[in-house]
């Protein structure tokens, strides 16, 4: 069970996806700390950052300490409804250009890495071709406290983007639907058990 302190341990760690994919939290924001973050971005070799988030922004701040990063920002709310498919649309774009660079690394963040970031991230894993629960696993195991809360509006969006059929759909919708009910959250304590 994961609790505050662990959540807060987590909350800027960078954590490992795939090779080219990392989560994590945002930017601290005092004047001095984002520099030595930005450094840790760099020497993590990350090329290009997806910021999810609504109520911020940090383009000036990473054009200023390392300008080779190419820097997106898609922000959406963090309010529990259905993220819409242009957010996703938007995402998988910056992914896709990101990925024609074959030594590409994107950090796909939001303020706590938590929700946006991680779903974000489980859509572009899925556009890459991976199976819906590995790629919740993946995530997971990279970064415990992910709740991937907008899982199911990825999964929905991969299917439309991709004209998936209705019974293919079911599955997956069946096979999420039964990842979340065995590992259930609740707010930012996650209940998986070890």
């Amino acid at each position: 069970m994961s609790g505050y302190e662990s959540v807060h341990r987590w909350h800027r760690e960078l954590s490992r996806v795939t090779e080219q994919v990392m989560v994590s939290g945002d930017l601290r924001p005092d004047p001095e700390r984002p520099a030595t973050q930005i450094a840790g971005w760099r020497r993590a070799e990350i090329t290009h950052v997806l910021d999810t988030r609504y109520e911020w922004n940090d383009e000036s701040l990473v054009a200023e300490h390392a300008p080779q990063i190419v820097y997106g920002w898609i922000g959406t709310d963090d309010d529990s409804r259905r993220q819409p498919d242009e957010w996703f649309d938007a995402g998988v774009a910056f992914a896709k250009d990101a990925f024609a660079r074959e030594d590409s690394v994107v950090l796909v963040h939001c303020h706590m890495g938590i929700n946006r970031g991680p779903s974000m991230a489980y859509r572009i894993l899925l556009e890459l071709a991976w199976d819906p629960i590995d790629a919740l696993e993946q995530i997971r195991t990279a970064r415990p406290i992910a709740d991937v809360g907008y899982a199911r509006d990825a999964l929905d969006h991969f299917h439309r983007s991709h004209d998936i059929a209705e019974s293919e759909r079911a599955l997956d919708r069946h096979r999420l639907d039964a990842w979340q009910r065995g590992y259930p959250t609740t707010g930012l304590r996650s209940t998986r058990p070890n």
